[in-house]
């Protein structure tokens, strides 16, 4: 009697996947800590130049060193990737301005907006937005275009499953939130910044006729030390028992972010974990809320973000 063998599940997408990045060069902001630091080292380890963009530089060197600076066996193949740290503060729209001033024209192959804050009590950035929306959208809007016309390939921005969180909805009439602050609302919102701002900076991409792709990822539940800035002391207590009992490593928690940066994916692809929830698992592509698929309401916020930060789409991007 004839056997059958079923055939092999192909193998998860992790690290060992990443191509020869030799030539290639790429900004990680955040990448002083948590997925950023794991995504960064991972890249130089593939052969990528890659610069830490990171608020304390000593922090960043010391991250920076992990990475290694010698040469690296990839199956059969050695490479040497390299890093350099250079100091960026999202919630500062001069030190944006100075980052890109510096960057004097060199190409960039890949731009990784991942830094972030989380459930913050109400505080300001230096320009007085409210600090998450500050931070996780509007200082990231601003540095990818004043990069964009130096991006050769994509610019992937680190989203959260939170984006469906916290009523769902930009608060056009009042983006600081100045009335009805809570932490999980402006998170939640910044969160579906990240989004809206992936999809209309995609569209004006595909429409300028650039091949530059942008994409979106997140990590799922994945235990960084993100959690332990919260403002409320009983949340900080739940999400540290939630980091012990439930959450996938910062190593896992960035493969959405690599695979997004390397993967040929369509451009406005979101990426995330593909286990229950989306919590946990290895990267795939997932879907986003309706609200984060608004293409009016993504215009929308394109233009205020613009009128905000005196930051606008690169004229005349090829």
């Amino acid at each position: 009697m004839a056997t059958t063998t079923k055939p092999a599940r192909p193998a998860k997408w992790d690290v060992s996947r990443l191509p020869d990045l030799t030539g290639r060069t790429a900004v990680v902001t955040g990448a002083n800590s948590g997925l950023g630091r794991v995504a960064a080292r991972e890249l130089a380890r593939a052969g990528a130049h890659v610069v830490y963009a990171v608020r304390d530089e000593a922090r960043g060197r010391a991250a920076a060193a992990e990475a290694g600076g010698g040469t690296q066996v990839r199956g059969s193949t050695e490479v040497r990737g390299s890093t350099e740290v250079r100091r960026l503060d999202l919630a500062d729209l001069t030190s944006v301005r100075e980052f890109a001033e510096r960057w004097e024209g060199r190409p960039l192959d890949l731009l990784i907006n991942n830094a972030g804050v989380m459930m913050l009590p109400r505080r300001r950035t230096r320009d007085g937005f409210e600090m998450q929306f500050g931070t996780n959208h509007l200082g990231h809007f601003a540095l990818t275009n004043l990069l964009l016309p130096y991006v050769t390939d994509r610019v992937v921005t680190v989203s959260s499953g939170m984006h469906r969180a916290g009523y769902g909805v930009i608060r056009f009439d009042d983006l600081n939130l100045t009335s009805g602050y809570t932490p999980v609302r402006a998170y939640a919102q910044s969160k579906l910044a990240n989004l809206l701002f992936t999809l209309e900076l995609q569209r004006r991409l595909a429409e300028s006729g650039s091949g530059v792709r942008a994409v979106a990822a997140h990590p799922g539940y994945a235990a960084t030390n993100l959690q332990s800035h919260a403002g409320n002391p009983l949340a900080r207590a739940v999400m540290r028992i939630g980091n012990r009992l439930f959450a996938q490593s910062d190593r896992a928690g960035a493969l959405p972010t690599l695979y997004a940066a390397v993967a040929d994916l369509p451009g406005g692809s979101y990426v995330g974990p593909d286990g229950l929830a989306e919590m946990r698992g290895a990267p795939a592509l997932v879907g986003r809320s309706a609200a984060a698929s608004d293409p009016v309401v993504a215009r929308r916020l394109w233009e205020a973000s613009e009128e905000l930060t005196g930051v606008g789409f690169p004229a005349g991007r090829p």
